[in-house]
């Protein structure tokens, strides 16, 4: 279904110079819980584990070729949770077709997950790091649009081809970006996949009021857990962070592309026709809250 409004590249408050780091952490630590948290009686699986699992099933046996670099990591994000069920669960799962099954591949080796960003958050990707040997991170600054040969050729030089992971990230690019940033990915890489939570659709309006709801209920449990007065106070008495996450998630959903409109931007990113031609765009939802949250997916591989 089309969506009812056209894109719009509108601000998010979270992405302003202006607005407090110490909330923008709290925004981001919400945002990775919403990626990672299994709600009883209305979320089966996670979205990480519902990533995973679409890296799965659309790279199938080649998976094991890859290793997936996050260019827009954040503080970690849920690349790390994505890593633990990919590896954790998924390749561990019974063959239900007939053939055999990733466990029982001859290569059982675990897929490597690479942190990266423009503004690196080496700390916060240390404690990833240390949680798990599959996970590791660039430390010096990079640019999706213009990524290291270096950095690239390090992983090519092992015999592994190059997945590009953009999860909610790709939306925050204006076109000329994202056009940019499609080229270094055909010029360098191997296949990309874009996640997002939200779309441009009502539905999508409708879980993002639910999940500012939430964090009305969940905020104690976090404060306590984070040790965290400060989320007692910007929930409650001043509600600056359901605002923003909701705010945020409004304008994350007007920004979001289709896949149509992803596959347009890559189409006529400028790179070469031949090698354009090699690229195939697959694309689908996955429904992670009961009954309109949906895990938007995109993954595109040279053939």
């Amino acid at each position: 279904m089309a969506p009812l409004v056209p894109r719009m590249h509108v601000f998010e408050i979270d992405d302003q110079p202006w607005f407090p780091s110490f909330l923008r952490a709290k925004v981001q630590a919400a945002l990775t819980r919403a990626w990672t948290t299994e709600v009883p009686f209305f979320e089966l699986l996670s979205p990480a584990n519902l990533a995973a699992r679409v890296l799965a099933s659309q790279l199938g046996p080649r998976l094991r070729s890859y290793v997936f670099i996050d260019f827009c990591a954040g503080g970690g994000g849920p690349t790390p949770s994505i890593e633990r069920h990919l590896n954790g669960t998924v390749l561990n799962l019974p063959s239900t077709s007939g053939k055999p099954s990733y466990a029982e591949a001859v290569d059982n080796t675990p897929c490597q997950f690479v942190l990266t960003d423009l503004h690196p958050h080496v700390e916060e990707w240390r404690v990833a790091a240390r949680e798990s040997r599959n996970v590791s991170f660039e430390p010096r600054s990079v640019d999706a649009a213009n990524v290291p040969k270096e950095l690239v050729d390090r992983y090519k030089r092992e015999g592994k081809k190059v997945c590009r992971l953009f999860s909610l990230a790709f939306h925050h690019f204006d076109d000329p970006l994202a056009k940019s940033i499609l080229r270094n990915t055909v010029e360098t890489g191997d296949a990309f996949a874009i996640f997002e939570l939200q779309e441009r659709n009502i539905a999508s309006f409708f879980t993002l009021l639910a999940f500012g709801l939430g964090i009305f209920v969940t905020a104690p449990y976090f404060a306590w857990k984070w040790r965290s007065p400060v989320t007692i106070i910007f929930t409650y008495l001043i509600p600056i962070l359901p605002f923003v996450l909701v705010f945020d998630g409004w304008m994350s959903a007007l920004r979001t592309r289709t896949p149509d409109e992803v596959e347009a931007l890559l189409r006529t990113c400028g790179a070469e026709a031949e090698e354009l031609s090699r690229w195939e765009v697959r694309s689908g939802r996955e429904m992670f809250f009961w009954p309109v949250g949906n895990l938007n997916w995109i993954v595109c591989e040279r053939r």
